[in-house]
């Protein structure tokens, strides 16, 4: 198995954030194996079954894959590793919001237009007075 997605180092760091493996069942897959798998289909952007044949079954890692993310555990990670990088100073939590607001002309909505008939509006408001 090549480790070439994620070091040791980086493992050995997340490692912990993983549910542990279960005693009854299938045998399970490497819970590394699934992470780096993971990793390298949303890197190079590809589907879930062009995944290499290094990393077993492209279904088994994608049933893993999603269990994970219904049960939080891809938050979690998240969670652990800004935590993590928030106490060794690493991140840099100032946040800039920008409110500007951009509005599309009215021919160049998606929505057609009602004008309530064939009259243009200049033409209401000369026959109203």
């Amino acid at each position: 198995m090549s480790r070439d997605v994620i070091t040791d180092e980086v493992w050995e760091l997340i490692r912990d954030v993983f549910p542990p493996v279960r005693t009854r069942g299938r045998p399970p897959v490497d819970r590394r194996t699934v992470v780096e798998a993971t990793a390298w289909r949303f890197r190079t952007g590809s589907a879930w079954r062009d995944l290499p044949d290094r990393f077993g079954s492209w279904n088994t890692i994608y049933k893993n894959f999603r269990r994970w993310a219904t049960d939080g555990v891809w938050e979690d990670l998240l969670t652990h590793v800004q935590k993590r990088a928030s106490l060794q100073g690493e991140i840099d939590w100032v946040v800039s919001v920008d409110s500007s607001i951009a509005r599309v002309h009215q021919h160049g909505a998606t929505l057609p237009r009602v004008t309530g008939g064939s009259i243009e509006l200049q033409e209401v408001g000369a026959g109203a007075s």
